[in-house]
């Protein structure tokens, strides 16, 4: 199904909250100098803030939310990328989704894992340039 013009507005008004030793702010379109430090500490020049929460942006359950995040977090560990959990999150509280901030991770791995755990889109970043959200291709 594509997207609805409600769902694309949320994803680009969302904030994308990352959990580091401080909270992380992310918004679509603007840069952060907080996240740069964030990459560039890993040694990095690109990251991507991804969930495999409510695949295809349909409601599921807490549990099942848990299992699909804690497949990609299993993933993500396995392929050896820092990570960091985090959270999409409605800034007005009517929604929010467990998410990582994949450190290190080139675009097209990062579209690829976006459309292996069946989301509609990520937020892909790369060193000095604001968060972009990315739609994938079903």
């Amino acid at each position: 199904m594509p997207l609805t013009d409600e769902q694309l507005e949320a994803y680009r008004n969302a904030d994308y909250v990352v959990f580091a030793d401080r909270q992380v702010v992310l918004r679509i379109g603007e840069p952060s100098a907080v996240l740069d430090e964030l990459i560039g500490a890993e040694g990095a020049t690109s990251a991507a803030f991804v969930t495999a929460a409510n695949p295809r942006g349909e409601q599921r359950s807490d549990t099942e939310n848990g299992v699909a995040n804690a497949a990609l977090q299993s993933f993500v560990a396995a392929a050896g990328y820092p990570h960091y959990w985090g959270e999409g999150r409605d800034p007005y509280g009517s929604w929010a989704e467990p998410s990582f901030l994949v450190i290190g991770i080139y675009r097209a791995n990062a579209e690829a894992l976006g459309q292996l755990f069946e989301q509609n889109a990520i937020v892909f970043c790369e060193l000095g340039r604001a968060p972009e959200l990315i739609l994938l291709d079903k």
